[in-house]
């Protein structure tokens, strides 16, 4: 399942998804991985969660942000919920490419619920990645 939280700058997207993380590390037998960019949410989530900074990684653009959240999940099949915090500015404020990442990861995914924040107004989100609303 693939849930995206949109909202512009300071619509407590990121709130929201911390929420979720810290519910879903409470009731989960699996794991919970966290891919953000800058290390933000380190005393906000839940130390049970795998939190991972993609700049350790150098991860710009859509091709290789697909690239890591493919081998994040094929290194672990025990991951039963992935969040992606700030998708927007790890490719740099590029949606010409979010439909075509949004349908790979939820191909690549299978079973493991993928939840990303966009810091994006919700009418400028493209008309085929608002079913995942």
């Amino acid at each position: 399942m693939m849930k995206l939280i949109v909202g512009t700058k300071g619509t407590g997207k990121t709130k929201t998804m911390v929420d979720a993380i810290n519910a879903v590390t409470k009731t989960t037998k699996g794991n919970v991985v966290v891919l953000e960019q800058s290390m933000q949410l380190t005393y906000d989530v839940d130390h049970a969660a795998r939190l991972i900074d993609v700049e350790d990684y150098k991860i710009h653009g859509y091709q290789a942000m697909y690239g890591f959240v493919a081998g994040v999940l094929a290194g672990n099949y025990d991951i039963t919920d992935l969040f992606i915090d700030g998708l927007m500015k790890i490719v740099d404020k590029d949606v010409s490419g979010l439909v075509d990442f949004l349908e790979a990861v939820e191909a690549v995914a299978g079973n493991t619920n993928v939840t990303l924040t966009l810091s994006l107004a919700p009418e400028a989100l493209p008309e085929g990645a608002k079913k995942y609303l």
